[in-house]
């Protein structure tokens, strides 16, 4: 003879909605600490590329498998106070000499083409060699921008960047995916200057 099978007692609905709701909300905190996060953009210092109050997926997990890039679009907390986050663009990784004169941007000596800031750049910086872990980052509206050349930003220890902005999710009639310019592509690495 065969032992009848075993029933188990259901489980109450309020059981299960609270079972359903905690594994949502581990499966929510690890999305969040290690696959990707979303943000609001605060502030004009990414125009025209990003709006103030635009939303964005910012990947958390492509840094720890590769080394940020010239071009990217990173969170990053603020090293003067590390509870604000900021969105610039890298501009130089590092080992880098960055020049700026005249308004151009010069990476290892080759002057960026940038159709994506928000006018002619005032003033000169440099020359500078981004430091180990380090990275010089800026705002796309550069006359409008707390970024690497403001002493209270520097160079951004890799530790303190969050992510890369891959996704911009609303409003929904400027959804796109953030992309590299071409004009990085040109620049080489520092040790073939």
């Amino acid at each position: 003879m065969r032992p009848a099978p075993r029933i188990r007692p259901r489980k109450s609905p309020l059981r299960e909605y609270v079972e359903t709701l905690v594994g949502a909300a581990i499966l929510a905190l690890f999305i969040m600490t290690f696959v990707a996060r979303a943000f609001t953009v605060d502030g004009p210092s990414m125009l025209p590329t990003l709006e103030d109050g635009q939303r964005l997926l910012v990947d958390r997990l492509t840094y720890r498998f590769q080394d940020p890039q010239r071009g990217d679009v990173i969170v990053f907390r603020y090293p003067a106070n590390p509870r604000q986050h900021f969105i610039k663009r890298i501009i130089g990784v590092p080992g880098d000499q960055i020049v700026i004169s005249r308004g151009t941007v010069y990476v290892n000596g080759v002057a960026l083409e940038e159709p994506y800031i928000n006018g002619p750049m005032f003033g000169s910086f440099g020359p500078v060699v981004v430091p180990p872990d380090h990275y010089f980052v800026l705002g796309d509206n550069r006359n409008n921008s707390e970024d690497s050349r403001d002493r209270r930003v520097g160079f951004v220890p890799r530790e303190l960047i969050v992510g890369r902005a891959i996704w911009r999710y609303w409003p929904l009639a400027d959804m796109s995916v953030l992309r590299t310019p071409a004009t990085f592509q040109l620049v080489p690495e520092p040790s073939s200057l």
